[in-house]
């Protein structure tokens, strides 16, 4: 079942960033747009290449009004354990949620039971509250920040010009469609 639309339910989790703990809720995601980066865990290869990659690109996302939330089932402690231990994991700056009781990697459909770990998943969460895109990868395969960051600017650009869509590599500035209109000439 597709999880598009779909509207995050409610939570509330600890979180570390940048050396501090902090509380996490629904209520703090809603009003802009996010991304939900789910990992299997803490202390592992794929991962933080991952992080650090999404952590290069951290400003843009910024600027372009997303905040970054990267999930694992790790608690709150072992996040700054890892940013003590890796140089890599040091430098995020972004916020690093900590799902131990399952609460989001379950609501979001990416919990592995068997492990109790996240599938390697990624969520785009527009201002309502609703995820609007999102892709699973095997745990085996890491994720591009800059792909990650076209793929949000398309979806704020269809969000703010209802009656054009995106074609594939679209990137800002480059030709959009209109169905409505492009179509009919193609029949």
């Amino acid at each position: 079942m597709s999880m598009i639309n779909k509207e995050i339910s409610n939570f509330k989790v600890q979180a570390y960033q940048t050396g501090e703990f902090k509380t996490v809720t629904k209520e703090d995601v809603l009003g802009k747009w996010s991304v939900f980066f789910f990992y299997p865990a803490d202390f592992t290869f794929v991962c933080p290449t991952e992080l650090e990659d999404l952590q290069n690109k951290y400003a843009e996302f910024k600027a372009a009004g997303c905040e970054v939330y990267s999930v694992s089932t790790d608690s709150h402690f072992v996040h700054k354990a890892w940013a003590d231990a890796s140089e890599r994991i040091k430098k995020i700056e972004y916020i690093m949620l900590a799902d131990p009781t399952h609460v989001i990697t379950k609501d979001f459909e990416v919990y592995i039971e068997e492990d109790g770990m996240a599938e390697r998943g990624t969520f785009i969460v527009n201002p309502e509250g609703k995820i609007v895109a999102y892709e699973v990868n095997a745990g085996n395969v890491g994720r591009n920040a800059d792909e990650l960051f076209r793929k949000l600017q398309a979806l704020q650009f269809v969000a703010a010009h209802g009656d054009e869509v995106c074609p594939a590599k679209w990137t800002p500035g480059a030709e959009t469609l209109r169905p409505s209109l492009d179509l009919v000439g193609q029949l």
